[in-house]
């Protein structure tokens, strides 16, 4: 099972740190009950085996005037692996798409778009998204408000499935 290579402790490492990534090494050891030298190894090795991908800031994107989101379901033409490849790659290029998933069933991918004000996207949803090559079919959907955006993973699953499974 992934993640069950993992140590308690390494587990309680990646919990406290996806809650909050600035904290120090002192704060981190002490509250995975370890001292600081071999807390910062195992972090290093964390990041090494690509446990830990990276620290972000968790930007308040209406505090920034990013006053729209909104959630485009896309469906393409053709499916073939190059085809799901271009349109990937079209999606890292669009920097009000902050999120691209391609999805089993219906639609093809779900993109997760943030844009200043509705003019905005409605500029990338007609010159950019819906005349990109392969693409069929878009339908968006306007949020209204989020009630979770949690980061991660939920560490608690994990170790209630891995208290089971000893």
């Amino acid at each position: 099972m992934p993640g069950s290579k993992l140590d308690e402790i390494d587990r309680m490492i990646l919990a406290e740190l996806q809650a909050d990534g600035r904290m120090t090494n002192v704060e981190l050891a002490k509250r995975v009950g370890i001292s600081a030298p071999p807390c910062l190894r195992r972090v290093r090795t964390l990041e090494e085996q690509g446990y830990i991908r990276g620290y972000h800031a968790d930007v308040d994107s209406r505090e920034l005037g990013f006053e729209v989101q909104v959630f485009a379901m896309v469906g393409l033409y053709k499916q073939a692996e190059a085809d799901l490849s271009a349109f990937e790659a079209l999606c890292r290029g669009w920097p009000l798409v902050r999120e691209c998933h391609m999805l089993n069933g219906e639609v093809d991918f779900i993109l997760k778009c943030v844009a200043p004000d509705l003019r905005t996207f409605q500029s990338f949803l007609t010159n950019d998204l819906l005349t990109a090559d392969n693409v069929s079919q878009v339908k968006t959907s306007l949020v209204i408000r989020g009630a979770k955006d949690e980061p991660g993973v939920p560490f608690e699953v994990l170790e209630e499935r891995l208290a089971r499974e000893a």
